[in-house]
């Protein structure tokens, strides 16, 4: 079944976001955990949790993934910030935990001049002070474009994040089009080729979720802005390809074009019909 969704306010809480994804003709769902450049969450209501989860059963809705705050950085040069990444995802694992089969998608951050190596350090060493042998939920590295300090912008980056995790069995990549294809991996037309390379260095079985994007911008530029299907440099033909390849086609799409909810609605239609399974 093609799990498509896309990005949706968090404001009315997790039932009104369920009842928004269905209105829409959507599936699946993600949602910032909290103010994307803020730091406070809403109070735990779990409560609402519990309609939600029950309404997702009786609703079909299939994937639930969430996203860290943007201020998250997690190998930043001050300690501070350092602290707080962790005490944040620590704080969304906690909630999502509540949420079977919620994934946890967040930047693995910029090193800020210091050093990819010492960025990816960083990061693992967040990781294993974070990750519990009873975590429910999958935390995934989402791929980066490459703009700045990025760390993540690379497969290897992201691989050799992983291997510093005690409990890598709980991590997992989220893939986006836009910054995959800004960051120099050409979707468009080596897609075969990419995937393969993928493979051979983290593996296709970490690949949890596809941030489904075009891009504003042409191949390798760096950059990470993201346009709506159909409208930007990777174009429908390459997306229909994506959607529906044999080894990502099974996996939960989720948008984050440049859309109203009207705009996200229209777009998950003209996907389901260029779906073929």
């Amino acid at each position: 079944m093609f799990k498509i969704g896309c990005h949706l306010s968090s404001s009315g809480g997790y039932l009104a976001m369920g009842k928004e994804a269905v209105r829409i003709g959507a599936n699946a769902f993600q949602f910032f955990t909290r103010n994307p450049r803020g730091g406070a969450a809403k109070p735990l209501d779990l409560d609402d949790i519990n309609a939600f989860n029950e309404y997702r059963k009786e609703n079909s809705i299939l994937s639930v993934l969430a996203h860290a705050p943007y201020t998250m950085n997690a190998c930043a040069k001050d300690e501070g910030l350092r602290e707080f990444a962790k005490n944040t995802m620590l704080d969304d694992i906690m909630r999502l935990d509540n949420i079977e089969g919620a994934m946890y998608n967040f930047h693995p951050g910029s090193h800020v001049s210091q050093g990819v190596e010492v960025g990816i350090d960083y990061i693992s060493s967040m990781l294993n002070e974070v990750i519990t042998e009873d975590q429910k939920t999958i935390i995934l590295l989402e791929t980066m474009a490459g703009k700045g300090s990025e760390v993540g912008r690379s497969f290897e980056e992201i691989k050799a994040i992983i291997d510093k995790v005690n409990l890598n069995d709980k991590l997992g990549v989220c893939l986006d089009t836009c910054h995959v294809y800004d960051g120099g991996y050409d979707i468009v037309n080596k897609l075969d080729g990419v995937l393969a390379e993928f493979d051979r260095i983290i593996g296709l079985n970490r690949l949890k979720a596809i941030h489904l994007n075009d891009t504003k911008n042409p191949f390798e530029s760096h950059k990470d802005r993201h346009e709506k299907i159909g409208d930007g440099f990777l174009g429908i033909e390459a997306i229909t390809r994506i959607i529906n390849h044999e080894k990502l086609k099974d996996l939960p799409f989720f948008l984050e074009t440049p859309n109203d909810i009207d705009g996200y609605e229209r777009e998950i239609a003209l996907l389901k019909t260029l779906y073929k399974y």
